[in-house]
This record gives C-alpha cells, sequence and structure tokens, in this order.
C-alpha cells in the first residue's frame, strides 16, 4: 500500500465539526462512512499485518475476519478463531473478574487500553458501574501512588523543566494533531493524596479516558500532559523508581513562568478552541491559574468548576424531594480549598439568580470550616484571598461540632481531603435540628470521605439524603435498602466538553456551570428519588452527557461565545451524532 501522510487524509477527509465523531474533524474518513461500509485502516504506511496489530487503533485481535486476514497479511500471525468484539468483551470481562486486587484490575485495563482501544472503550462504556472505580476513584489514587512501579508506556506528554523554553517543540512531537482537549495536572495536590509529583499522570490518562467513554471525545482528540516541576515528596525522592525529576519544586516566577509558556504554546499549536482542563493543581496555584486565563483561553478547572457543577445539580434535585428551594437551606461546609469555594460560590450564584438577591447577600447563607475553624470576619487579615468572600460575621468556633451546633445547617458538605471528620456527635447533631439532613461527604479516594454511608445513614436513623465523591455500596438499615448517591464529576466534564466542543466555543462562563447542573438535575427520576438517589444511575451517562452537551451547547450560543455557526436545530441529537463509537470497523 502506497504511503499516505496524515495531511493528505485529513484534508480530504475532514468531517468537520458537524457529524463527525467526537465533535472533531474526522481524520481518518471513519464517520463519513455507516458502519456498514469499508474502511480502510491508514496508518503511515502498511508495512505488514504484524504492524496493523500493533496499533491500539485498528487492532481488532481475534475479530479479523478471513478476508481481513487475507487483504492486510495477518494470515498466519493469529490462530484461526474468529471471536466478535462481544465475545471478547465477555472474555476480558470474566478476566478482570478474576483479580482480586483492583490495581490488577487497574493494569489489565490499561494493557488492553494500549493494545486494542476499541474493546478497552466498549469495556468501559458498556460496564460503566463496574469498571468507573478502576479506572478512576478510588483505584486511580493508588496507580498514582505506585506509578513508577507499574509504569510501561507514556501514555501522554511528560514535560519537565529541562525543556523550559522549548515546550511548542515538545508539543509537535505528539502525533495527533486536532488534539481538542487536554488535561494537565503538575501532580502537587492527587485526589486526597498530596504531592505524587510525576506520577500524577494517571488523573490526566483516566480523566481523559472518562472524556471518550462517557462524552463521547475521540480519543484522538484526547491528550493527557503532566507538567513536572519536581515534587516535595521525600518518598518520592528516594524511590528509585519514581519517573519524575528528583528536585524539590520550582515555585515563584519559576513555575509562572514555565506554565505561562506552556499556556501560550498549547494555543500557538492548537488554536483558539482547545480545551484545557486543569487537574489537582494545589489551591494558590489553581485559584491563580485559572483567574489568570479564563479571559484568554478556554480553560476549566475540574476541581473548582466541575465539582462544584455536580455538587449544585444534586442539592437542585434534592429540593425536589424536600419542596424547598436552595434559598431556604443554610450550608455549612468542612474544607474551604478548591472544591468547597467553588461549590460555595457557585451555589451563592444560583441563589442570586433564583432570587434577585444580590450574590454578596446569598453568600451569607453559606459558612466555611478551615483547618483554623469556623470562616469568621476576625480572622479577616490572615485569610487567603479566595476564603475572604466566606468570612462573616461571628464569633470564633474552632472545632466542626461547636460550629454544626451555633449555626445549625440544613446542608452539610465535607471537602476537607481528610477522613472520618463527620463524627457521629456531628451527624447526631444533624439530625437534631433537620428532620432530612443533607449530608455530602465527598473528598476522594473513599479512605479520605468524611463518613461512610453506613454511617450517614445509621446515625440519622434513616432520614439522611447522602451523597459521597467515592462509590459506597447499598445500605441496608431497619428492613430498608439505601442507595447513595456518588456526587462523581464523571456526570459534568464529559457532558460539558462535548458541549463546548460542538458549539466551538472560546471560553468558559459560569452560567455554563449552571446549565450543566440544571441539565443533570433534570435527569433524576421519580424512581431514582424513591431510591434515596438525588443523581441518576451512571448507566445512562452517555444520554446525560448528551443532555448537559445540549445545555451547555445552548447556553454558549446565548452568550455569543460559539464558533460553530449556525446553531444546530436539535443539540441532543448534534451531541449524540457526535459521539464517538467504539465498534469495530470493517477493513478493506
Amino acid at each position: 500500500m502506497a504511503q499516505i501522510s496524515d495531511d493528505y487524509v485529513s484534508e480530504n477527509r475532514s468531517g468537520g465539526g458537524g457529524g463527525g465523531g467526537g465533535g472533531i474533524s474526522d481524520v481518518y474518513g471513519e464517520d463519513l462512512a455507516t458502519l456498514d461500509q469499508l474502511v480502510t485502516p491508514w496508518v503511515t504506511s502498511v508495512a505488514s499485518g504484524y504492524t496493523l496489530m500493533r496499533d491500539p487503533r485498528y487492532n481488532k485481535g481475534l475479530a479479523f475476519t478471513d478476508k481481513e486476514r487475507d487483504a492486510h497479511y495477518l494470515t498466519g500471525l493469529l490462530p484461526p478463531v474468529i471471536l466478535s468484539q462481544d465475545v471478547q468483551e465477555k472474555k476480558m470481562m470474566h478476566n478482570l473478574r478474576q483479580y482480586p486486587v483492583p490495581l490488577h484490575r487497574y493494569v489489565a485495563l490499561m494493557d488492553l487500553q494500549e493494545r486494542n482501544e476499541r474493546l478497552f472503550y466498549k469495556l468501559l462504556i458498556d460496564n460503566v458501574e463496574e469498571l468507573l472505580p478502576v479506572v478512576y476513584t478510588p483505584t486511580v489514587g493508588e496507580a498514582c501512588q505506585k506509578y513508577g512501579s507499574i509504569y510501561r508506556r507514556p501514555q501522554g506528554l511528560y514535560i519537565s523543566l529541562k525543556e523550559k523554553g522549548k515546550i511548542l517543540e515538545v508539543l509537535k512531537n505528539w502525533p495527533q494533531r486536532g488534539i481538542q482537549v487536554i488535561v494537565v495536572t503538575d501532580g502537587e495536590r492527587i485526589l486526597g493524596l498530596g504531592d505524587l509529583g510525576c506520577q500524577g499522570m494517571g488523573i490526566p490518562v483516566g480523566k481523559l479516558s472518562l472524556y471518550t467513554a462517557l462524552g463521547g471525545i475521540r480519543p484522538s482528540a484526547c491528550l493527557p500532559i503532566t507538567i513536572d516541576v519536581g515534587t516535595n515528596n521525600e518518598k518520592l525522592l528516594n524511590d528509585e523508581f519514581y519517573i519524575g525529576l528528583k528536585q524539590n519544586r520550582a515555585t515563584g516566577e519559576e513555575y509562572a513562568e514555565f506554565l505561562h509558556e506552556f499556556m501560550c504554546a498549547v494555543k500557538q499549536n492548537y488554536g483558539e478552541k482547545v480545551l484545557v482542563q486543569f487537574e489537582d493543581f494545589a489551591n494558590h496555584h489553581a485559584f491563580e491559574l485559572l483567574s489568570k486565563y479564563c479571559s484568554s483561553h478556554l480553560v476549566f478547572n475540574d476541581d473548582i468548576q466541575g465539582t462544584a457543577s455536580v455538587v449544585l445539580a444534586g442539592l437542585i434535585a434534592a429540593q425536589k424531594v424536600l419542596g424547598k428551594s436552595l434559598a431556604d437551606h443554610t450550608f455549612l461546609f468542612l474544607g474551604a480549598g478548591e472544591a468547597g469555594t467553588g461549590i460555595a460560590e457557585l451555589i451563592a450564584l444560583k441563589i442570586s439568580k433564583e432570587t434577585g438577591t444580590p450574590i454578596d447577600e446569598t453568600r451569607k447563607k453559606i459558612w466555611l470550616v478551615d483547618s483554623k475553624g469556623l470562616i469568621v470576619s476576625s480572622r479577616m487579615e490572615s485569610l487567603q484571598h479566595f476564603k475572604k468572600p466566606w468570612a462573616h460575621d461571628h464569633e470564633p468556633v474552632k472545632e466542626l461540632l461547636g460550629a454544626v451546633n451555633a449555626i445549625k445547617p440544613t446542608v452539610l458538605i465535607g471537602t476537607s481531603g481528610v477522613g472520618k471528620t463527620f463524627t457521629k456527635e456531628v451527624v447526631e447533631a444533624m439530625a437534631t435540628f433537620n428532620e432530612t439532613p443533607l449530608i455530602l461527604a465527598l473528598s476522594n479516594p473513599t479512605s479520605q470521605a468524611e463518613c461512610t454511608a453506613e454511617q450517614a445513614y445509621t446515625w440519622t436513623e434513616g432520614r439522611a439524603i447522602f451523597a459521597s465523591g467515592s462509590p459506597f455500596a447499598p445500605v441496608e438499615y431497619e428492613g430498608k435498602t439505601f442507595f447513595p448517591g456518588q456526587a462523581n464529576n464523571c456526570y459534568i466534564f464529559p457532558g460539558l466538553g462535548l458541549g463546548l466542543i460542538m458549539s466551538g466555543a472560546i471560553r468558559v462562563r459560569d452560567d455554563m456551570l449552571l446549565a450543566a447542573s440544571e441539565a443533570l438535575a433534570s435527569q433524576v427520576t421519580e424512581e431514582n428519588f424513591a431510591d434515596g438517589l438525588i443523581y441518576p444511575p451512571f448507566t445512562n451517562i452517555r444520554k446525560i452527557s448528551a443532555n448537559i452537551a445540549a445545555s451547555v451547547g445552548a447556553k454558549t450560543y446565548e452568550l455569543g461565545l460559539a464558533s460553530n455557526l449556525p446553531r444546530p436545530k436539535d443539540l441532543v441529537k448534534m451531541a449524540e451524532s457526535c459521539m464517538y463509537s467504539p465498534v469495530y470497523r470493517n477493513f478493506r
């Protein structure tokens, strides 16, 4: 077969921003054909079937037909049996279930992703509730801690301080050109596990797998990046298997200049509309980066904005059970970092828009507790800038239990990253002055949750509405089964990203996050409420993502921030038509 350049294919087989899979240019011409039509498995050159089998985009394992094996020099390179993708999926799930250790399942899935991309995504889509805790929280936390030991081959770009001054050249080393979503971390605050340095790469890799599986963004449009500026984790610095720079973290001007070079290079290489999602940066850097680049780049911080949007959605849904409005509640947060202040701000904005009350007033219904106690106005001088809007007039209170008894909140939200902080006394206090207390223990992974689902239901005598960041199994209490909700960012960011891409958004605004929250809340059914859920089940996640994408897209067009014109008539159908399908294609 003659060599075909990727540029030629791109120019002549472009699917545009319309019906092409995943909302991007259809580089390989796959989605211009129906599933019944034949596809040529373009690679730079096809020298032999051996090469084809080692390209994860096109490898079908034992599903290659006799005709395909003859045409692509595969005869003899595979056993004679032909197994359909469904049979392969069944076999792989059977194998995965044999592993008693979740990390072993994680490694097996990563191996599959590097070997057979479509089978990996089919597994993930069809078994999302079972596999989500493996490819993401809580297992991804352990995977990041041990990334140096389980590292096999690069799954994204590592940009270290050694590349200062040539980041644009490094970006050009990535083989895919049509990148539309970048998830980037500097590894300083991985989940609730702290500074894991370069080993934080598990987070961008996991998030982008979910962008594809849950939001339908084509894998070739996704780029995981780790910015390695060193680590202050002594254990890693002394670990012979550590894969990052063995030096303390760069700070101050050196850090800021390096990140600025990165952001400029990204825009220069991939254009105005590439979505950059910040993940697991330390508080001070997270707020700074979002504030600095939100007016010049299409940026989104999942820890601040994604968490806020998904929690707000659960609170909106819960009001249908409680028969109240958000303005009727008093909120108390344990944790005043990225997640806590991000959620608080979006709640305040939502109440402000609902009631017409200035946001400075709606903030007064929301109280935050940090490591030094209740955030009050007498502490104003010593507070970090992002905590200052939440410093209200009140006597100082040192402990969470004291704050609960003083404020008497109707909603208790944990974003502290510290496990077991919602004690029996705290939860029982919530139950004494609330008929139905809302308790959200959001810290990840599971070991860092402020309380367990069983504790929340038991200590409130089965009256709580409970949701967590990591999954908990159903709980039996006095003959009734309770199904804990999971306030997982996976509900929001894949649909949000798809909505931004398909509308050609150039900036992210808070109104888009509100639109995503409302769309998610609207997907919760009466049947879900009857089970005690304030989030819909993950089994419908692609439908949920399509509805979120449509709402975000509609808001983008309304705000005049969309560049893919004209606006499609049916945005839900548009979103569904953009979604990547992992079904095997038949080759010429």
